[in-house]
């Protein structure tokens, strides 16, 4: 990462409903002497932001106002070169995120996201990634509720088993909360593209380096009865369980064989049977544009909930790691995970790369390899809870 620049982060979309959040998280968590900048294409609600912020905290009321948009290469450009960290949560990622990621990239800055789209981190990474090796740039896509809890939750619950030894970790969720617009609208690209996102997936794992020493396994396997708590575990085939594979490929503490298993807990099966026909029925209209148009509209990005919506939800998730003939259970949980946690998670990844001691790394990272034990102080600090919950074995 190239030194001299005018900013330490500078906050993308703030303007968006997320955005907002992450900006007021930023004007409490800021450091003293911390630089940083909001930018967007309408100056007149980027001041409106700010002056939101200067009600917070009155050092905030001259934050500088960057012109920036995706369909203007040079504004990206610039808006990149001064900066150390840049966060975007302009989506879906897809459509308009991969002019930021290659500005990034070439100027060597750091890059944090919100994406939940495979298509689009795999495909930044075939475009992205050896630039940003060469730069010095950390491009970390997934940084909100996808996909910090279970990547860094499982990171966590590993430093608490034996090295060296086979590890299976299994992964629990459970909450209540609204899913963000913007998280809608990339669900919905990703069911319009299933082909190109299988081209994707199968370009990167052609070419992207595997460990010769270790395996790693992300089965999703039928939904099953939890015999503890009577309730349903129906897999989740979301990005999450990608980027804990990825981490466990990349940092040697996940032992010589790592499976990693994620599953949705529901009290009754009939909503498993409509969870799936929703999708399903969405995965197909997705297909057709005038229908995928009219769900588009339906939960736009840049809406959300109300603060007393937003007080109300939650989220658990819990952690079973075995290995070496010991059991762990760990949760990483706190509130609103669509958007108050998303937004306080991706503010505090952006601190963690501009401010924290991290291993030299460079390139496309995920949250756990970048960040690591540094980002799982912060986000405790922050008011997440990530706590071992009982063990057992040697």
């Amino acid at each position: 990462m190239s030194p001299g620049r005018d900013h330490d982060v500078v906050l993308f979309g703030a303007t968006g409903f997320t955005g907002r959040l992450t900006a007021e998280h930023l004007a409490r968590a800021m450091p003293a002497g911390g630089r940083w900048a909001l930018a967007g294409r309408d100056r007149g609600r980027l001041a409106e932001v700010r002056d939101r912020l200067a009600a917070i905290d009155p050092r905030h009321a001259d934050l500088p106002l960057l012109p920036a948009d995706v369909t203007d290469p040079d504004s990206l450009r610039a808006l990149a070169g001064s900066a150390k960290v840049v966060i975007t949560t302009v989506g879906p990622y897809l459509r308009h995120g991969e002019p930021l990621v290659a500005a990034c990239a070439k100027a060597g800055t750091d890059y944090v996201d919100l994406t939940g789209e495979p298509e689009f981190v795999d495909r930044t990474y075939l475009r992205h990634h050896e630039t940003a090796r060469d730069t010095g740039a950390r491009l970390v896509h997934a940084c909100g509720f996808d996909s910090i809890p279970y990547d860094l939750g499982t990171y966590f619950t590993v430093r608490q088993l034996p090295e060296g030894v086979p590890l299976t970790v299994e992964a629990v969720l459970r909450g209540e909360g609204e899913l963000s617009g913007g998280t809608y609208a990339s669900a919905l690209t990703a069911f319009s593209r299933p082909l190109g996102m299988l081209r994707a997936a199968r370009e990167r794992r052609r070419v992207e380096p595997r460990p010769a020493d270790r395996a790693v396994h992300t089965p999703l396997g039928p939904p099953r009865r939890d015999p503890s708590t009577g309730r349903w575990l129906v897999p989740m085939p979301t990005i999450d369980p990608q980027v804990v594979a990825r981490s466990a490929a990349a940092l040697d503490g996940y032992g010589p064989d790592f499976t990693y298993r994620q599953y949705l807990s529901v009290r009754r099966l009939p909503t498993v049977v409509a969870g799936g026909l929703g999708l399903a029925t969405l995965a197909v209209l997705a297909q057709i544009p005038p229908a995928r148009a009219a769900l588009g509209r339906l939960r736009p990005p840049g809406a959300g909930p109300d603060e007393r919506r937003r007080a109300e939800s939650w989220f658990s998730l819990r952690f079973t790691g075995r290995g070496g003939g010991r059991e762990v259970v760990t949760e990483f949980a706190g509130g609103d995970p669509g958007y108050a946690e998303t937004a306080r998670m991706l503010g505090e990844s952006a601190l963690c790369l501009a401010f924290d001691d991290l291993p030299e790394t460079a390139g496309q990272l995920t949250t756990a390899a970048a960040m690591g034990e540094a980002l799982l102080d912060r986000l405790r600090r922050a008011g997440l809870t990530i706590r071992v919950v009982r063990t057992a074995g040697g």
